[in-house]
């Protein structure tokens, strides 16, 4: 299969941040909107295949009913094999994700290519759309839909919620960065494709392994989060968590929001900033785009002697 190679994708993405710093304002909130639904519908799926394995019951031939208790590596894993769907749809259907957008435009600038305030457009524009994108599948197709009025989705979706609300500054920062290192790296893979199969795969390994070992991404977080807000705050919802035993502390009243914007949402928007602009657009530039990559002996010779 045809493919590009590295100094050809880094001209690609290069090429695409200066169109992307370009977009008029309508079209940026719009395509914006669409991938933060996108990345809410991968979410979404991760919840439910997640949460269902989490605890898991089966009857037995004599009526009795076995609770399954699998690994948690297992259900990890379950949840960042089908989350993957998400940027599958923002790469091969089109729109515009912030996080992607991190490296697009920063590799972009440092070639000369586009400005500091396209790139500012840009990422306000399109974090806004992706909010809106995120938060209305979070509360119309997720939260009103009753999937997650029960356990074990209720639970599921509370503790993850809580959990990301529970993380200090720095810890959330690093795994912002972590996670958005991985999550350019499927986009960078994704362009050196040049058929749809082998753009799902480029998405497909680097965002399984994010989920799994648990990194913080903005634009996900604006659906998971959110989601628990909803379902903690719901008297019958919150009834059933509390039976349960499952920690809601960091998600109720107005704290729950508190804690989304300012403990989660801020350090890992600006881990996920240096995961892309640093360890990603940056670097690649200076290895591919910044001079040659690496000179012949009769080169240099030739170079010497100017």
């Amino acid at each position: 299969m045809a493919f590009k190679v590295p100094a050809d994708i880094a001209k690609a993405a290069i090429a695409a941040g200066c169109t992307k710093c370009n977009i008029t304002w309508q079209k940026l909130l719009v395509l914006g909107f669409l991938a933060g639904a996108y990345i809410a519908f991968g979410a979404l799926l991760s919840e439910i295949v997640a949460g269902g394995l989490s605890n898991g019951t089966i009857t037995a031939p004599d009526g009795a009913i076995w609770k399954i208790a699998l690994p948690v590596g297992l259900v990890k894993f379950a949840a960042g094999a089908v989350f993957p769907v998400g940027l599958m749809l923002v790469v091969i259907a089109g729109s515009e994700l912030f996080t992607g957008n991190c490296m697009f435009a920063p590799i972009s600038i440092l070639n000369g290519e586009a400005t500091v305030k396209g790139l500012m457009k840009n990422w306000s524009l399109v974090y806004v759309g992706n909010f809106l994108g995120s938060i209305f599948v979070a509360f119309f197709l997720a939260y009103l839909c009753g999937f997650f009025d029960n356990l074990p989705w209720a639970g599921w979706a509370a503790t993850v919620a809580n959990t990301k609300c529970g993380l200090d500054f720095e810890t959330a920062f690093l795994r912002g960065i972590g996670c958005n290192w991985l999550v350019c790296l499927a986009v960078w893979l994704a362009i050196s494709s040049e058929d749809v199969i082998s753009k799902i795969f480029a998405c497909w390994f680097p965002i399984m392994a994010f989920v799994a070992i648990g990194f913080e991404h903005s634009v996900a977080n604006m659906f998971f989060i959110p989601l628990g807000i909803f379902a903690a705050n719901n008297p019958a919802i919150a009834a059933k968590l509390a039976t349960a035993g499952i920690a809601t502390t960091n998600l109720t009243g107005s704290d729950g929001w508190y804690n989304f914007f300012i403990t989660n949402l801020i350090p890992v928007t600006l881990g996920n900033i240096v995961g892309a602009a640093l360890f990603v657009a940056a670097l690649y530039w200076y290895v591919y785009i910044r001079g040659p990559l690496c000179m012949l002996k009769s080169e240099k010779t030739k170079t010497a002697k100017r």
